[in-house]
């Protein structure tokens, strides 16, 4: 499956905040791939100097991915695909 990035502008944010949101889109994922929306929740980068935020989503599309965001009422900018680089 594509993966998605989802890109945030998050001023302001505390740590505490910022885990809760975390917490709500891990949970809303599972919930919403039990439910047949398949999506999964990857990782996360958080750039506090500049408040950004990029999390990182596999997903059949990217209506998904913000489906999640939008109903976890978590903010984003773009939502845009993205390659994983991650060593394996």
């Amino acid at each position: 499956m594509p993966v998605y990035m989802v890109d945030r502008e998050l001023p302001g944010i505390q740590m505490e905040q910022l885990a809760a949101a975390q917490k709500a889109a891990i949970d809303l994922s599972q919930k919403m791939s039990a439910q047949g929306k398949k999506v999964r929740y990857i990782r996360s980068a958080f750039v506090p100097r500049e408040a950004h935020c990029m999390c990182f989503f596999e997903a059949a599309n990217p209506d998904v991915v913000k489906e999640l965001n939008e109903t976890a009422k978590i903010p984003f900018k773009r939502i845009v695909e993205a390659m994983d680089l991650t060593p394996k």
